[in-house]
Parts: C-alpha cells; sequence; structure tokens
C-alpha cells in the first residue's frame, strides 16, 4: 500500500483526444490523480465536473488534474463532449496504474463481490512524491478539499 512520502508510481497511459501521458514528464507541476469507476455515472460525472470547475484555480496553483478510470479513450472523449468537462481522462484498460496505485480492489454491491476501483485521489508533489492520499472518496465536494489541500501545500 502506498503512503504519504512514497514516490509516485510512473505510467505512460494514452489520453483522451489520442494522445499520452507520462506522469514524470509532468515534473515540476503538481498532480492531483483521481481515480474513478466509469464515466457518464452520477458520482463520477459529479466528480469530474467539480474538477472542471476548478480547473483554473488549479492551473494557478501550478498543479495538474488527472482522472483515471478503465475506460476506452473514446468513451472518455464523449464523456468529455457531452459535459464539456476540462480535466485530463486517462485510460487505465489493463488496470496498471489501478493495481500500482492499490485501488483496483474486490468491493461488495448488494451481496456481490466483483474486483472494481475504489475511488481515490492522490496529490503529487513536484519531486513526484505522494503528500497526500484520500480513500474511499464521496465525489460531492471532493474537488474542493483537494484544491484547499493543494493551496496549503504550496
Amino acid at each position: 500500500m502506498l503512503a504519504k512520502g512514497d514516490l509516485a508510481p510512473d505510467f505512460t497511459l494514452p489520453r483522451d483526444g489520442g494522445e499520452t501521458v507520462t506522469l514524470s514528464a509532468l515534473k515540476p507541476a503538481k498532480v492531483v490523480l483521481y481515480f474513478y469507476p466509469r464515466d457518464d455515472t452520477p458520482g463520477c460525472t459529479t466528480e469530474a465536473m467539480e474538477f472542471t470547475a476548478l480547473a483554473e484555480d488549479f492551473e494557478a496553483a501550478g498543479t495538474k488534474v488527472i482522472g483515471i478510470s478503465k475506460d476506452t479513450v473514446a468513451k472518455h472523449d464523449k464523456f468529455i463532449a457531452k459535459h464539456d468537462l476540462g480535466v485530463m481522462l486517462v485510460s487505465d484498460a489493463e488496470s496498471e496504474a489501478c493495481e500500482r496505485y492499490g485501488v483496483w480492489v474486490e468491493k461488495n454491491m448488494y451481496g456481490k463481490t466483483s474486483m472494481g476501483i475504489e475511488r481515490a485521489t492522490y496529490l503529487i508533489d513536484a519531486e513526484g512524491r505522494i503528500s497526500h492520499i484520500w480513500r474511499k472518496v464521496k465525489a460531492k465536494g471532493h474537488a474542493a478539499e483537494v484544491l484547499e489541500t493543494v493551496r496549503g501545500a504550496a
């Protein structure tokens, strides 16, 4: 399990728009890495829209915001277009980053057990170290809480 102060596991994954993103290439920017279960579901839409609403504030604080799910790049592009999202969305179809960040977990819903992404967020500092972790996130209001932490870490 990753902890505060650990080096953030690097990755290169496809992103919306058909490009790729490499986490380590974003240094010295701080990075908010938020993992979410699925595009266009109520909680995931709320979270993406709240991060979008605060995108300029994150940018002003020298921080990139990246959402990660197992959805395809094509689904991300549709999600972005449908809700006019302004955050980068990355496709982790093979669960590479999800497993390295410990968010690919067993979930229990209505008595059925299955594997899925636990909603979690990591704040990564300018040196590429994890400076804050939020687990089992509630979508509503989360982006504002993360921004407050980013500003305090400046």
